[in-house]
């Protein structure tokens, strides 16, 4: 993905909200800059949904402060929820109309005025131009989310506040989102905010991720250099298993050591340090068929949610 414009879209600091002793959302710190993909992840109940409630406005923070646009959510909400387009849960429609239809009475609900030739264009940039006089009640639950998404973009929004886009959606709708949200990232340059449980697809779409567990920011940064920066596992293919391990056993590496996988020995370690555990295997007359990093954002978000919990 390209480098991100370092215009600031959206800031949240110190944000908090209680409900009676309950801490929802505890002092949460983070930023978004214009034209990224910014992927917000945490385990159920960690406060992503009460977050993205506080951004949209329909729920009020106990303290801190949300900035979009750089001006303050408190003082002009209505101008900036303008610029903000979201999907928040299930996307809702008149059943019994069409695509079209209900686009064009949801524009006049928003009280802007949408012109015909807007309702087509995102009706063709989410893919539904061929089924845009179809009624809703024919539409499968995927392009349903693609509707939602069409309406989130009606008065294009400069901010795309996505909650869970793909839940539910079967491997070729979760594709289509995918593309999508790329496309406006990249070629609209609009700042997406997507909180998402499909670890896999953040890693894919995301330009930089915020992880948060019981309502505080665990880690904020890019993708690439967030996985890249801690240890990750490493899987060496070997000749003779039981050689190796013997091998490592008497040496430093066996503090590196996890597991043995059938013909596999697992590591985890730096990632500067594979090249030293290569050579160190070959010198000792182990032949390496393969190195096979399993460094993942599920092994990532783990770690992080495991470690706040301790």
């Amino acid at each position: 993905m390209e480098e991100t414009n370092t215009e600031i879209i959206l800031q949240v600091k110190n944000l908090t909200k209680k409900y009676g002793s309950l801490v929802a959302v505890n002092k949460l710190d983070f930023t978004a800059y214009r034209g990224e993909v910014i992927g917000f992840l945490g385990p159920n109940g960690a406060g992503k949904s009460t977050t993205i409630r506080m951004l949209l406005g329909l729920i009020k923070p106990t303290s801190g402060s949300i900035e979009i646009f750089g001006k303050s959510f408190s003082k002009d909400r209505i101008e900036i929820l303008k610029k903000v387009g979201a999907i928040v849960e299930k996307p809702d429609f008149y059943l019994y109309l069409s695509a079209y239809k209900n686009l064009d009475i949801l524009g006049k609900i928003s009280g802007k005025e949408i012109k015909r030739i807007r309702i087509k264009e995102v009706l063709e940039l989410v893919g539904l131009k061929k089924r845009s006089r179809s009624k809703v009640q024919t539409f499968s639950h995927g392009m349903k989310q693609r509707l939602g998404i069409a309406q989130a973009l009606l008065h294009d929004p400069e901010l795309i506040i996505l909650d869970e886009p793909t839940t539910g959606l079967d491997p070729q709708g979760i594709k289509e989102i995918r593309e999508l949200i790329i496309h406006l990232s990249n070629d609209l340059k609009k700042t997406i905010f997507l909180s998402s449980h499909i670890l896999k697809e953040i890693e894919i779409i995301a330009s930089r991720m915020i992880i948060i567990n019981n309502g505080t920011t665990q880690i904020e940064g890019k993708v690439e250099d967030l996985l890249n920066s801690s240890q990750m596992k490493v899987r060496f293919e070997v000749d003779d298993t039981a050689k190796a391990l013997e091998v490592v056993k008497l040496s430093m590496w066996n503090e590196n050591y996890v597991e043995t996988e059938k013909n596999k020995l697992v590591f985890e370690m730096d990632q500067s340090e594979v090249g030293e555990l290569n050579k160190f295997l070959v010198e000792n007359s182990i032949t390496i068929s393969s190195v096979v990093p399993i460094r993942s954002l599920e092994d990532y978000f783990l770690k992080i949610t495991e470690r706040a919990t301790e």
